[in-house]
């Protein structure tokens, strides 16, 4: 959360000529349903299964998608291990410091129902350093890792892009 992946997924996707795909968005019109409610209604457990079917499904579609996932897409079930070992799937960590998220999602807390409960920054860095703990196991497992803290998102694409080819 607060790395840039959709925009820098976006902006991506546009410049490969790939379609653009963010995965909570697509499961929110799959589902008619906001993630945030079916977190509330159907449980976590069952959101993670629909990411994780909903991810695969695009995946083995063949199309050239650039995929924007979650931040706990990774973590849950054999996600990761199907990711790394698809042999059309190219996996990015966008690394971005802790201080860096921190000053992101604080001022845009009020639009990310997971920290918007937040009320301080002391309490959302704990937050976050708290998941980057548990997930950067996956995280660290994608092919590319890109740095990118104060890097604009024409910057990254382009650092990815050089990476790619």
């Amino acid at each position: 959360m607060g790395s840039g992946k959709s925009s820098v997924g976006f902006e991506l996707a546009t410049k490969l000529g790939y379609k653009f795909i963010d995965l909570d968005n697509h499961i929110e019109l799959l589902e008619g349903s906001s993630i945030s409610e079916l977190f509330k209604g159907k449980g976590e457990i069952y959101f993670r299964k629909k990411e994780n079917h909903t991810l695969k499904s695009l995946i083995d579609s063949e199309e050239k998608i650039i995929i924007s996932t979650g931040g706990g897409t990774p973590c849950y079930g054999d996600t990761m291990e199907y990711l790394t070992n698809g042999e059309h799937c190219i996996t990015i960590f966008l690394k971005t410091s802790l201080e860096v998220l921190s000053d992101r999602l604080f001022s845009e807390k009020e639009s990310r129902p997971l920290i918007a409960h937040i009320e301080d920054k002391i309490t959302l860095t704990d937050f976050i350093r708290k998941h980057l703990f548990e997930r950067l196991f996956y995280y660290n497992q994608a092919e590319l890792i890109i740095e990118t803290n104060e890097a604009s998102v024409e910057s990254v694409v382009e650092k990815i892009v050089a990476k790619l080819f």
